[in-house]
């Protein structure tokens, strides 16, 4: 039998990252933490963990910490129904999930907060690309996601969202300056872009529907829809937003469109672990009746 004791101390390292801070968060010391995952690695046979900065799971590790997660999920089923096994009724699980960041920045974050709210839940967030959110089902970090994915991961469910549509702003200074003869190839080559970081791919799609070829961007590292909008404001480049974000700044003027009706549209798509779960469901059901809402729907 499995010592829940050694895979919660496996899924505190990777959740955390250290040693350190697992320890804090499992109220023990390094060492004991250390020690358990040192004998867990023992029985299984193998390397759990990559010892680094942060600490990763190996792919043994990453199974066993969505056992874990699942597990979690079970419990608190089994709490709901046998009251006793909790006299205080006060067990909180972790719920970790992956989302763009534009979503969380938009329709998302009110759809988690009411889900908290009626629920003993600590949400654990990763915040990724859309079009990554789902590599963190398939290593099992997280139970679901928002992603740009509609095929599920192994094990998950897939159902569609909506669409978020993107728009290509700049402010108007930014505008004269780089593009006062059209926006074109040449002119996008030279205009300073900004990418929410390295895996960012929204405005080089964007560029290639317009010019129907690649073309080499430069671009700023900007991790934060809402520095996008400001960076864009104050001239720093151009960069697709979130129609819903920069309404404000679109009918004040201080954003433009770069080429008006040419939006960018991203699906998105909800996947969630293939686990019978009334806190997995209930949060399906507030995250979609949220998306209906804020997204476009076809």
């Amino acid at each position: 039998m499995l010592d829940y004791a050694s895979l919660s101390a496996l899924a505190a390292v990777v959740r955390e990252g250290s040693f350190e801070r697992a320890a804090r968060a499992l109220h023990v010391t390094p060492s004991a933490v250390s020690q358990r995952i040192r004998l867990l690695e023992e029985r299984i046979g193998c390397a759990l963990v990559v010892r680094g900065q942060p600490c990763e799971a190996t792919e043994t590790g990453r199974r066993l910490c969505q056992h874990v997660d699942r597990v979690r999920l079970l419990e608190h089923e089994l709490h709901g129904e046998v009251p006793t096994l909790v006299p205080d009724g006060n067990i909180r699980v972790s719920l970790p999930i992956a989302v763009n960041a534009d979503s969380l920045a938009t329709w998302f974050a009110p759809a988690l907060a009411a889900f908290a709210a009626k629920a003993l839940v600590l949400m654990d967030v990763v915040v990724d690309d859309q079009d990554h959110t789902s590599e963190w089902l398939r290593s099992g970090m997280v139970v679901a996601a928002v992603t740009g994915t509609s095929r599920p991961a192994s094990g998950c469910n897939s159902q569609p969202l909506g669409t978020m549509r993107y728009l290509a702003a700049a402010s108007p200074e930014f505008v004269q300056r780089y593009f006062a003869h059209g926006v074109g190839a040449s002119a996008l080559a030279q205009a300073p872009s900004l990418v929410f970081n390295t895996k960012d791919e929204l405005q080089s799609r964007w560029v290639q529907r317009l010019c129907h070829r690649h073309i080499e961007l430069p671009r700023h590292t900007l991790p934060s829809p809402q520095t996008f909008v400001a960076a864009s404001v104050a001239g720093m480049g151009w960069g697709l937003h979130p129609q819903s974000l920069i309404s404000y700044q679109l009918k004040d003027g201080s954003l433009v469109e770069l080429v008006p009706n040419v939006p960018l549209d991203v699906p998105l798509y909800w996947q969630q672990a293939r686990a019978a779960s009334s806190l997995l469901d209930g949060l399906t059901r507030e995250v979609v009746a949220a998306a209906g809402l804020a997204l476009m729907q076809r």
